[in-house]
């Protein structure tokens, strides 16, 4: 596989076919559970193993699988997965376990993964299946943190809030207070403050392409004479 091959996979993931920014897929739960970056964090991370082990299987087992039943076949791969991951986060990241909830079961219903298993894992061989899996589990946990974060800080004033206590004593050095004595702002922290800044988020992309796209020096064709 090509390193470009490789970079393209990754522009994609991470920016150009984003999963919330590009595909506008996952809004559920990136509504949900990024009132705080540490509730986004722990989402993505579960969700970027999820999504790079599925594609991962399924591009192994691509010549395997029936085409007429890939679909149910897909479906219980992915949700064997999300079990596993469930299970695991129970024992391990217990605290973080109950204020996820059952939405770390509910990675089961992320269109994204499917989509991304038969777009994607069902067609390629199994190393540029892991990378896209992986960049796009990587371009869906940046946007959780970063929209957790945001929220995070215009509604409480912090950032990482508890960290140590979801994620372990390992991570109490991302506990940050970014304005003192704030008094917060509420409706941050509520499912329509996740609406108001998923939209400014992604007004911020839009803008950032555009001017991307206008920094780009245009292709001047040179005329063709006819003789």
């Amino acid at each position: 596989m090509l390193p470009d091959t490789y970079r393209k996979i990754a522009a994609d993931g991470i920016w150009n076919n984003n999963i919330v920014f590009g595909q506008n897929l996952a809004l559920c739960p990136l509504l949900a559970v990024t009132g705080t970056a540490t509730n986004g964090l722990g989402m993505g991370l579960a969700t970027l193993v999820v999504i790079t082990a599925s594609n991962g299987l399924i591009s192994l087992a691509r010549n395997l699988i029936p085409s007429e039943i890939r679909i149910p076949i897909f479906v219980l791969l992915i949700a064997a997965l999300v079990t596993l991951v469930d299970i695991l986060m129970n024992a391990w990241a217990h605290e973080l376990y109950k204020v996820l909830g059952l939405f770390i079961a509910l990675i089961v219903t992320n269109c994204a993964l499917l989509g991304r298993a038969e777009a994607f894992a069902s067609k390629q061989p199994v190393k540029e299946a892991l990378w896209d899996g992986f960049m796009m589990g990587m371009g869906f946990l940046l946007v959780l943190v970063a929209l957790g974060a945001a929220r995070e800080i215009s509604s409480t004033g912090t950032l990482f809030a508890n960290a140590s206590l979801l994620l372990g004593e390992s991570f109490r050095f991302l506990e940050v207070t970014v304005i003192p004595n704030y008094k917060g702002f509420l409706l941050m922290a509520l499912p329509p403050g996740g609406f108001i800044m998923t939209g400014f988020l992604i007004v911020g992309k839009r803008m950032i392409d555009q001017s991307m796209a206008k920094r780009k020096p245009a292709i001047v064709l040179a005329p063709v004479s006819v003789e």
